[in-house]
């Protein structure tokens, strides 16, 4: 049975490998990020339960390359059925700009919302400052989200 996956299909089962991959890595990121900003967050609120909503914004924001990832393994798994050991290949190397940086800035970004959500503790009306640091690094797993779908593209 193995043989068989392994001669015919090795190409789906790559792709597959590198959807899977892309959604852990970069899930496992937003959910790292997610929780030290709300660590911080639940501090916060704990104080002044007023200041709930602008810290659930800034807790939100390192979910995207989550989402991001998701939406890289979906596209993936759009392109299965019969695909060749090459175009399996690249369909997983595809699937690691959105994951490798996904992860990364996950991480990093719920470090910053974290520290922003400090500047809201003190001054509430400053969320916005927080919110603009914070997307600084959401901008860079756009661009692995971007590096992702134009490979998928071109397989």
């Amino acid at each position: 049975m193995l043989k068989y996956v392994l001669e015919n299909n090795l190409g789906d089962v790559l792709a597959i490998l590198g959807a899977a991959v892309c959604f852990l890595l970069a899930a496992s990121g937003s959910a790292k990020g997610v929780a030290m900003a709300g660590q911080v967050g639940s501090g916060v609120i704990a104080e002044d339960s007023s200041k709930f909503v602008p810290v659930m914004i800034l807790e939100a924001l390192p979910s995207t390359q989550g989402i991001y990832g998701f939406v890289v393994a979906f596209m993936i798994i759009g392109k299965l059925g019969g695909l060749d050991l090459a175009d399996g290949m690249s369909l997983m190397a595809a699937a690691l700009p959105a994951g490798v940086v996904g992860l990364i800035s996950a991480i990093f970004q719920g470090k910053v919302a974290a520290a922003s959500i400090g500047i809201v503790a003190k001054r509430s009306n400053d969320m916005v400052k927080g919110i603009v640091l914070t997307l600084m690094v959401e901008l860079f797993a756009i661009f692995g989200l971007l590096v992702s779908i134009l490979m998928i593209g071109n397989v």
